[in-house]
């Protein structure tokens, strides 16, 4: 068992990531559904991210949508690191 160090970490294992353009990334979770605070959670965390333009999180769905621009994004190391791995992680649809 790997034990999350990072809120960051505890997010990315807990859901799918569905899509990634550099600068848009959709996420899911099936525990984001019907929950409201836990949507509020999520989105006051990742908006916190100054280099992070808009959070969009829909609990109807259980999406979260990231729009933010590369350049910016990739002058924190944490969140370098985050996107790194949601690029290599990204589900490939057919």
């Amino acid at each position: 068992m790997i034990i999350p160090t990072s809120k960051w970490d505890l997010i990315i294992r807990s859901v799918t990531i569905s899509s990634y353009l550099p600068g848009r990334i959709r996420l899911y979770s099936k525990k984001l559904v019907g929950n409201a605070d836990l949507g509020r959670k999520v989105y006051a965390y990742i908006a916190s991210y100054k280099e992070i333009d808009k959070v969009d999180v829909n609990v109807l769905t259980g999406s979260v949508l990231i729009t933010y621009r590369p350049q910016v994004l990739r002058a924190n190391r944490e969140l370098v690191c985050v996107e790194n791995y949601i690029m290599s992680h990204v589900e490939r649809r057919r």
